[in-house]
């Protein structure tokens, strides 16, 4: 399995930008999903994941009310919407794949880069 992220970018504190994060090499109606960031000299943290089917979603207290992620399993892609951006927002985001048929797995995207800053 192979997850490519992209959408990031240099935004100002209150913008907005929408990641992606498009699979290949094997089933995606399968995976249940994840974004993560790492913030500089900070530990990764799960910030928004959603279950298979796209039907439930959950989000770290930190994002809830600002950020959406929702899934086309149609375009083997996730998204993560990120409005009312903050500076403690910046990081490296990652798409991370939970589980297959409910086993938990470790498939990773190789990040990108949100910075906020004016």
């Amino acid at each position: 399995v192979q997850l490519v992220e992209s959408g990031g970018g240099l935004v100002q504190p209150g913008g907005s930008l929408r990641l992606s994060c498009t699979a290949s090499g094997s089933d995606f109606r399968l995976y249940s999903m994840a974004w993560y960031r790492q913030a500089p000299a900070r530990q990764r943290e799960v910030v928004a994941s959603i279950t298979s089917s796209g039907s439930a979603t959950d989000y770290s207290d930190s994002v809830k009310g600002r950020f959406t992620i929702s899934r086309d399993n149609a375009k083997n892609t996730m998204y993560l919407q990120m409005n009312s951006l903050k500076p403690e927002d910046t990081g490296v985001y990652y798409c991370k794949i939970e589980r297959e048929r409910g086993v938990r797995v470790d498939y990773w995207g190789q990040g990108t880069q949100v910075t906020v800053s004016s």
